[in-house]
This record gives C-alpha cells, sequence and structure tokens, in this order.
C-alpha cells in the first residue's frame, strides 16, 4: 500500500490549491488529511467516508476546504481557497483501513510522505 501526495507548493494568501493523494493497493474506509507546522504536533484537517457521503471538518479548516474522493481513481483530494498564512503546514494524506470518519492520527494505518504548502506574500 503506497498514499502518495501532490499539489502543494508556495500561494499568497486568499489563494487556493488542490491536493491529490493517489493510493495504490486498495479502497480504503476512510481516509483524511492532516496536517503538521513547524514546532507543532500534527493536527486533523479533513476525513471522508468511502463513498463520500459523509465528511467531517476542523473549525479552522470548516468553509473554506473541501475534502472528496474518487475511487475509480483510488484518488482523494483537499480544495483549499481562502488560504491563509497559518494554514502554512506539511500536509499528509491518511489511509484507515478499519474504521472511518475518525478524526485521532493514531486510527490510520498508512500515510503519504508529505507535501508542503506555504501562504506567504
Amino acid at each position: 500500500v503506497q498514499l502518495v501526495e501532490s499539489g502543494g507548493g508556495l500561494v499568497q494568501p486568499g489563494g487556493s490549491l488542490r491536493l491529490s493523494c493517489a493510493a495504490s493497493g486498495r479502497t480504503f474506509s476512510g481516509m483524511g488529511w492532516f496536517r503538521q507546522a513547524p514546532g507543532k504536533e500534527r493536527e486533523f484537517v479533513a476525513t471522508i467516508n468511502r463513498i463520500g457521503s459523509s465528511t467531517y471538518y476542523a473549525d479552522s479548516v470548516k468553509g473554506r476546504f473541501t475534502i472528496s474522493r474518487d475511487n475509480a481513481k483510488n484518488t482523494m483530494y483537499l480544495q483549499m481557497n481562502s488560504l491563509k498564512p497559518e494554514d502554512t503546514a506539511v500536509y499528509y494524506c491518511a489511509a484507515d483501513s478499519v474504521g472511518s470518519l475518525r478524526r485521532i492520527a493514531n486510527y490510520y494505518d498508512y500515510w503519504g510522505q508529505g507535501t508542503q504548502v506555504t501562504v506567504s506574500s
């Protein structure tokens, strides 16, 4: 099983980015995005269930970020709009082989390598 993120980069405040996470090997019950800023612990961003019908978001990104998945492509996405400097972090995708819609990192079995998102003028 391999998770590969892409789509990170440098963007100005108020801008947008779309992250992708391609999963190889299988389709997972739950998938999610987490992020880690320098000097801070990894934090939950968003999660989605197997068929994409239910999602949860951290309060800090609600209304600005949208998580989605395309199971035919085994790919999950995070559309990030109205980006703020405090969104700067390494973003990780994660896969949960047992549960769904969980917001604790320890529940996730597989992790990508991370992609850097920097919001700065």
